[in-house]
């Protein structure tokens, strides 16, 4: 009877763990908007990235808010800026609050956002702050009291991602409770095995097989995204980029974690090797 309840609680352990581990991360790096922060500066340092922000950034402060005796002047100006946005001093703070504006959007609901953004449907990128920093040069080079938009919202994705991203939002943070779960049963497994090198044994021989099947499921959830089509070359390159930095991150938290099951196996084989001499 104990022999079966340890192997029932290994096996709940490990689906358990299979859930929790995914759910902690997506919490961690995407649902909390200071690790989607971290986790995502690093993306405005990609050329291409920044030459389309760039782009958009300026093409947002089109002729309609420029008068046309000024515009022999501004033009350059901002033909200027888009050569030289991210090596403004500004640039990282204007990155930043992009982001978090971004997800504000995404995340926050209607409630946490300006009432002109109650119809996003989709994921969206806010570029708002860049084209202020843009709006803020023209500014001081001549004067010209040149207002950027509230918002310059950029669709990233589909209205159906927008619905996954609120089932993400609502289920990701419970990821801690069910890795609680998990540390709890093994620990049961543990106190009424009869074999205890058996139980790490397990635990770390199941860590090995959810490793691959972690590296399986991120595999396929970044090909279903990359698949996906915005319309849109800024939205495209950070969807890109996003994917692959995902990928990166997340592959450590499971290298880490085929790790510990190498390590457990190896502890329970050694156990069973030792106990075997002894009894001999």
């Amino acid at each position: 009877m104990r022999t079966f309840v340890s192997a029932v609680a290994v096996l709940t352990g490990l689906v358990l763990a299979a859930v929790a581990v995914p759910a902690m991360w997506v919490d961690r790096n995407i649902v909390q908007e200071d690790g989607f922060v971290a986790f995502t500066a690093p993306l405005g340092k990609d050329p291409a990235f920044q030459e389309r922000l760039a782009a958009a950034s300026v093409g947002s402060l089109g002729a309609d808010r420029i008068p046309d005796a000024l515009a022999g002047l501004v033009t350059p100006i901002l033909e200027s800026a888009a050569q030289s946005l991210t090596s403004m001093p500004g640039y990282p703070d204007a990155w930043t609050e992009t982001l978090r504006n971004s997800h504000r959007l995404n995340f926050a609901g209607t409630a946490g956002v300006p009432a002109e953004a109650d119809g996003v449907t989709a994921p969206t990128l806010d570029l708002a702050p860049l084209v202020g920093l843009v709006a803020k040069q023209v500014a001081d080079a001549t004067t010209l009291p040149l207002e950027a938009p509230d918002q310059l919202l950029i669709t990233i994705g589909q209205p159906e991602h927008r619905q996954v991203l609120d089932r993400v939002a609502a289920f990701a943070p419970m990821g801690y409770a069910v890795a609680t779960g998990a540390l709890i049963a093994f620990a049961l497994a543990f106190v009424a095995a009869r074999r205890r090198w058996a139980v790490l044994a397990g635990i770390g021989l199941g860590t090995l097989v959810l490793a691959g099947a972690w590296t399986l499921a991120a595999d396929a959830a970044g090909r279903a995204v990359t698949a996906t089509s915005s319309g849109n070359e800024v939205a495209e390159i950070f969807k890109n980029e996003f994917v692959v930095a995902a990928s990166s991150s997340f592959g450590q938290w499971v290298l880490a974690a085929a790790i510990a099951g190498g390590v457990l196996l190896a502890a329970g084989l050694v156990l069973r090797f030792v106990g075997g001499r002894r009894r001999a």
